[in-house]
């Protein structure tokens, strides 16, 4: 585990304080959205891998990453954050949810769609990336709390 500080995953697009028991931007419950400055850097790391395998689930499920040293290159280019020790399929979702408007051809990102999405816009793409993300940590939210005992919502 590196020695750096833990960041918050917080993307600016809270939806917790409106009531959702998982937040819509960045994925973490709610819970933790609430304790995460109290969290020791090893709970920060458990939902940090927790949020990076789920989402590389669904990119997968969507593309390939042919060629993570152009990504990560045209990434440092275009100056879009992304944290290095992730997955490259992390990255690449960095770039979507910022360019999906921008981006007309995805392998000069060392990216492909998977062949049934190469008809789809890369807006509905990454549309359908964040729905089925969310809908996984929900999903996880709801399996944690029922193993808990907790009444799930």
């Amino acid at each position: 585990m590196s020695k750096t500080p833990i960041k918050t995953p917080c993307i600016g697009r809270c939806s917790t304080v409106y009531g959702d028991l998982v937040c819509r931007g960045c994925k973490r419950f709610l819970h933790e959205v609430v304790e995460w400055n109290g969290y020791d850097d090893e709970r920060k790391h458990e939902i940090m891998l927790r949020l990076e395998t789920l989402l590389v689930h669904v990119m997968r499920s969507k593309l390939q990453v042919l060629d993570a040293a152009r990504l990560r290159q045209q990434l440092e280019q275009r100056q879009i954050r992304f944290v290095a020790e992730q997955s490259p399929y992390c990255w690449a979702y960095q770039l979507i949810a910022r360019g999906a408007r921008l981006i007309n051809r995805l392998d000069a990102y060392g990216l492909a769609l998977l062949p049934e999405f190469r008809d789809w816009s890369l807006v509905d793409v990454r549309d359908a990336i964040d729905n089925e993300f969310f809908a996984l940590s929900e999903a996880h939210y709801q399996q944690i709390m029922v193993a808990k005992g907790r009444e799930v919502l």
